[in-house]
């Protein structure tokens, strides 16, 4: 088992722009007016508005809710160069949906404010939180009311790459001066409490920021704003961190003078997004795109593979045992001549390898402590013939029991680390409870409990720590219940 493993102008007076249909739009020079198709059903102009407001100011929209379509303009060209240079290379999403960003041969929207009097609405109350000043638009059309406290309450869903504190303050330091943040995980999700200098700060970054991805498909920003109103960190370290108080300890005898910013940036030096309409033409980055390249240049994190090494070396393994077992789709595996247990092994791109190296490395297989690393090779070579080590490199890029072949499938949602609960699925009719318990007993260790689902084709079994589900995950993935039913088992983040 591999587990390691053309423009419509509806409504649009056009000032200074070619009216011609017969240009293709993806032709279109560079506009500070922006053409969004292919929006999902229901969209809000907040949502629209949002995919702009971290490439500075947004002074008209046009929604054509009929078409799933929409005009956004931005304030300067640039800003509008920018953004469309940045969703070439990052897909743009509103609700999980793709959507497409392109130049409009408009210059300039001229909307009828009584045909458009919501977006024009929603348009005043976002320019108002920019601006920090008070909105004249109706509070009945968006919440309007002060904001609560300069403290947000941050949850990480779908985290299939690790999020860390560094993360977290370039991204969220765009919107204004992060003063303190505490990252904690609580029911088993990965949580932050993150405190700015200015209530209007802390609402101007939910409202750009709240359902955003960090990473493409995952990594999910889920924002509220906290009860609180200030946090108190008692320690600088990976886990809180106070930018006020270089002087705190760590409270684990670590040295507090590292520079803890991924980019050597001091917090807030960073153009705040309300002082320039935007960022500095330097940056051209958007703060999620900043995190990610953060957090690639700290090696942490892959940023969507490029100049990552799918080939990981893993070491310290069970040489009776050569089952490669990884995050990803196992292309290649090699196990070393001269170290047999160690093995090169070689996935589809550098994403898997990063996920598959955070997630295993350091965990027990086997009675061993596995270590995982990124090889500096950059593919797994299938030896000549007849060579003695012919044997020990084998080819698994056509292998049926690839879980990640398919884009967006929904495997990508249910990668979870190494536990000791495991969910089955595709489970025959007429294999019960029991049939269950003693073929996992069979595989080395002890069933703790065990749940069906209501429709009996999935469960839930519970071993009795995370090593005895590792291996019996290795063990039983796709194990042939006949009648061409073959039972698939995947870490699970449920407790029985």
């Amino acid at each position: 088992p591999f587990v390691f493993g053309s423009d419509v102008a509806v409504g649009v007076k056009v000032t200074n722009g070619s009216d011609s249909k017969k240009q293709r739009l993806d032709e279109s020079p560079p506009s500070r007016v922006l053409h969004i198709r292919k929006l999902p059903n229901e969209v809000s102009e907040t949502e629209v508005i949002a995919l702009g407001l971290p490439f500075g100011k947004v002074t008209n929209i046009l929604m054509l809710k009929g078409k799933n379509q929409a005009f956004l303009e931005l304030g300067t060209e640039e800003a509008a160069v920018t953004m469309v240079n940045y969703y070439t290379a990052v897909t743009p999403q509103v609700r999980n949906t793709p959507v497409f960003i392109q130049y409009s041969n408009h210059k300039e929207l001229k909307t009828d404010s009584a045909l458009n009097q919501r977006a024009q609405a929603v348009l005043q109350a976002v320019s108002a939180v920019q601006d920090g000043s008070s909105p004249s638009s109706d509070p009945g059309v968006l919440d309007l009311t002060p904001p609560p406290s300069p403290v947000l309450r941050i949850i990480i869903d779908n985290m299939f790459y690790p999020v860390t504190l560094d993360v977290l303050q370039q991204i969220f330091s765009k919107f204004g001066t992060v003063m303190k943040i505490i990252t904690f995980t609580k029911n088993n999700q990965f949580q932050a409490l993150l405190q700015f200098s200015d209530p209007v700060n802390a609402q101007q970054a939910k409202l750009s920021l709240d359902g955003q991805n960090i990473y493409n498909s995952c990594c999910t920003l889920r924002i509220d704003f906290s009860k609180l109103v200030n946090v108190n960190v008692k320690y600088n370290n990976d886990k809180s961190r106070d930018y006020t108080r270089p002087d705190l300890p760590t409270g684990d005898g670590e040295s507090t003078n590292k520079d803890h910013s991924l980019l050597g940036t001091p917090s807030g030096a960073l153009a705040s997004y309300s002082s320039g309409g935007g960022y500095s033409s330097s940056l051209s980055l958007s703060p999620l795109s900043a995190a990610a390249a953060a957090a690639a240049a700290a090696g942490r994190v892959a940023l969507s593979g490029s100049g990552v090494s799918g080939v990981l070396l893993a070491s310290n393994l069970n040489e009776e045992v050569h089952k490669p077992w990884v995050y990803g789709d196992v292309q290649r595996v090699k196990i070393l001549y001269n170290k047999k247990d160690s093995a090169l092994i070689q996935l589809s791109d550098g994403n898997q390898a990063q996920l598959a190296m955070s997630h295993l490395n350091g965990q027990k297989v086997f009675g061993k402590v596995m270590r995982v690393t990124l090889s500096k090779h950059q593919t797994v070579a299938l030896p000549r013939e007849g060579l003695d080590d012919q044997l020990l490199t084998k080819d698994f890029s056509g292998s049926p029991l690839h879980r990640f072949k398919k884009p967006g499938s929904k495997n990508f949602q249910n990668i979870f680390p190494p536990s000791a609960t495991l969910h089955l699925s595709n489970i025959r009719d007429g294999v019960g409870e029991d049939d269950l318990r003693l073929l996992f007993s069979n595989s080395g260790g002890t069933v703790k409990a065990f749940k069906f689902f209501q429709d009996r084709k999935m469960a839930l079994i519970q071993m009795s720590s995370v090593e005895e589900g590792i291996q019996a995950l290795m063990d039983l993935h796709n194990y042939d219940m006949g009648g061409n039913h073959h039972l698939k088992v995947s870490f699970s983040k449920s407790t029985i």
